[in-house]
Parts: structure tokens; C-alpha cells; sequence
């Protein structure tokens, strides 16, 4: 039986939601918008005439000699790029921010987890142990998540976010990450403008170049990334030559075949921890890493198949098979310490 309408509602014209009588359109409207999710600015790449306008010369050609300087750097950082970006850009876009903010953690540590400033920053985010604390990572003698992938890589988006929401705009808040929020808005406050080209000259001069060298890095990745491990031309073009693909895979062949001859493939379906392999295997570990140099794609669950193609040397195979019961338990015990 239909029940008659309760007349303290009242429709009003924004899709079939209903609002309580008392309560001010407007303000209701706004409280809805508020709780939409958020949408960011894009990261302006060195060509990007609608943000940096007259200054587009000025920083492409900064740019261009960035590309020729770092080469060699950028070249051993884009192999491990091809392991830990995809789960960078799942996290980043996991938080609605752009995935563009990755080229970061390249600036910050080469994508190195293990890097350590001279002032104390650590891991791939460059976290210094108080930032790190705040941002809800565990920072101790025992376990320092600021070198974990995944949790450093939650907590750099978190941070990003919280300084987005007090620059409104993704430069300067490269240029906060640097020097702390308070010197980028002294700054701000100083020439009254919030554009970074305008507030570049109060800014420490380190974090100038931060900020250069993080736009430089995101274009050479997206735009000239076929220059990165090759001889750099007098002129650069920012148009992708056809044969760019295949020269690139060419140059990405992993292993010899003396590598490949000495190897055995096993496929497993749950992580186990490499350190431990080559311990009770007697496996060189620095070998071990190199020919599982994606590996940490399948521990961190961000891999394309359910299983992996784990390579280890032949002679170690019937070894391995012996104590493949024994890995997988002591394995997962010590995720599960590192998780605690």
C-alpha cells in the first residue's frame, strides 16, 4: 500500500536528489560540491605554451642541455623505471593526482629506495624521519618504512596533496617539497603573485633548479625519452621519429646468451624473499636481483600476470624444488614481520 508523501521534503532541481525542508538550497548545493572529488591541475611539460608562455624558450632549452648533462643517469634510471612505475602510477592515480608526479622520486633518489641525503632524507621519496612520521610511516631502528615502495609512495601522494591544498598549483608545490612550504609562501607573500616564474627569484637557489630539473626530467620521460641512452643531436626535435620504438627495444635486451644459457625459469604463483633464495640456494644476490630485475612489481601485487617467471641459475633448480615448501613458509613470515 503506498504511504502518502512526508511533506517536510521537498524536491528541488538538482537530479533526484531530495533535501529537507529548512535547509538553504545554496548551502546544500555548495556542501555537494565540496564533497565531489577534487580535481588537479595537469604537470605542465617545458613545451607547454599555455603555462609557460614567453618563457617556453628559456625552459626547453634548460630542458635540452638537462637531456645532454644526465644522460647517462637518466639511461640506468629508466631500466628501473620499467619496475617500480607502474605501481607509482597505480597509488597516484589511486589519490585522483597526476601520475606525471612521479618523475619526483626521479629528481629526489633516481629511484633508488635506498638512497640517504647528508641531512638525513630517506628512501625514494626523500622522506626526512619527522615529514615521514607525519605522513604515517614508521620510522625506528627496526623498520623504516621511508624505503618501502609502496608505503613511501602512499605517503608522498598524502603529502603532495596537503601541499596542493595550500599552493593550488603543482610547481610550487615541487618547490615546497624542496624547501618546506614556509619559504615558498614568504615568497608568495613578497611579490603577491603565486606564479611560480614570479616568485623564482625569492626562492632558495637549490629549489630554482629543483623545479626546473623535475619539469625537465617529466618532459625528457614523456616527450624525448627516445634521446634517453642514445647520442644527443646538436638539435633536439620533440617530434617522435618512427623507427623510435624498435630502436629502443633493441637497446633494452636484458640478458646475454652465455646469461641465458646458465638459466633456469620457475614459475611461482606467492613472493618469496629473494635475499632468502640466494642465501640458502648460494645464489649471488646482486646476480639474483638483476635477472628478476622486475620482481618487485609481483611483491608489491601491481604485476600484469597472477604468476611469476622467477629466473634463477640451473644448476640451483633441483635445490630449489627440495626447499620450495620450506622458502614459501619462512617467505611469508618475514612479509609478515616487515608488515607489523
Amino acid at each position: 500500500m503506498a504511504q502518502a508523501l512526508d511533506n517536510s521534503f521537498y524536491k528541488v532541481k538538482s537530479d533526484t536528489i531530495v533535501i529537507r525542508k529548512g535547509i538553504d538550497p545554496k548551502l546544500y548545493a555548495a556542501n555537494l560540491e565540496a564533497a565531489k572529488p577534487k580535481t588537479y591541475k595537469h604537470v605542465p611539460f617545458a613545451t607547454d605554451t599555455a603555462y609557460f608562455g614567453e618563457k617556453v624558450p628559456y625552459i626547453t632549452s634548460f630542458t635540452e642541455k638537462y637531456l645532454k648533462t644526465r644522460n647517462r643517469t637518466l639511461n640506468i634510471v629508466q631500466d628501473r623505471a620499467e619496475v617500480v612505475f607502474p605501481m607509482i602510477d597505480s597509488v597516484l592515480t589511486s589519490y585522483r593526482i597526476p601520475k606525471e608526479l612521479k618523475y619526483l622520486a626521479v629528481i629526489e633518489s633516481a629511484l633508488n629506495n635506498k638512497a640517504r641525503s647528508r641531512v638525513g632524507a630517506v628512501g625514494p621519496w626523500q622522506f626526512m624521519s619527522y615529514t615521514g612520521r607525519e605522513m604515517g610511516l614508521v620510522v625506528n631502528r627496526s623498520r623504516d618504512d621511508r624505503k618501502d615502495w609502496v608505503r613511501s609512495t602512499n605517503a608522498a601522494a598524502k603529502y603532495l596533496i596537503e601541499l596542493y591544498d595550500e599552493l593550488n598549483d603543482w610547481l610550487l608545490v615541487i618547490a615546497a617539497y624542496n624547501s618546506g612550504p614556509r619559504p615558498v609562501l614568504r615568497a608568495i607573500q613578497r611579490t603577491g603573485s603565486d606564479n611560480f616564474w614570479d616568485i623564482k627569484p625569492y626562492l632558495p637557489k637549490e629549489t630554482q633548479n629543483h623545479v626546473l630539473a623535475f619539469v625537465s626530467t617529466a618532459t625528457i620521460f614523456e616527450k624525448l625519452d627516445y634521446y634517453i641512452g642514445t647520442a644527443i643531436p646538436d638539435k633536439i626535435s620533440y617530434v617522435r621519429p618512427v623507427k623510435a620504438e624498435k630502436t629502443k627495444e633493441k637497446a633494452r635486451s636484458r640478458f646475454s646468451d652465455d646469461e641465458l644459457k646458465l638459466m633456469a625459469v620457475v614459475r611461482i604463483s606467492s613472493p618469496l624473499y629473494l635475499e632468502l633464495i640466494a642465501n640458502e640456494l648460494d645464489i649471488d644476490l646482486k646476480q639474483l636481483n638483476r635477472w628478476n630485475y622486475d620482481y618487485e612489481l609481483f611483491e608489491y601485487d601491481t604485476y600484469e600476470e597472477d604468476t611469476y617467471a622467477l629466473r634463477i641459475p640451473k644448476e640451483k633448480m633441483t635445490a630449489f624444488l627440495a626447499k620450495k615448501v620450506f622458502l614459501e613458509k619462512k617467505s611469508q613470515q618475514i612479509y609478515m614481520a616487515q608488515d607489523m
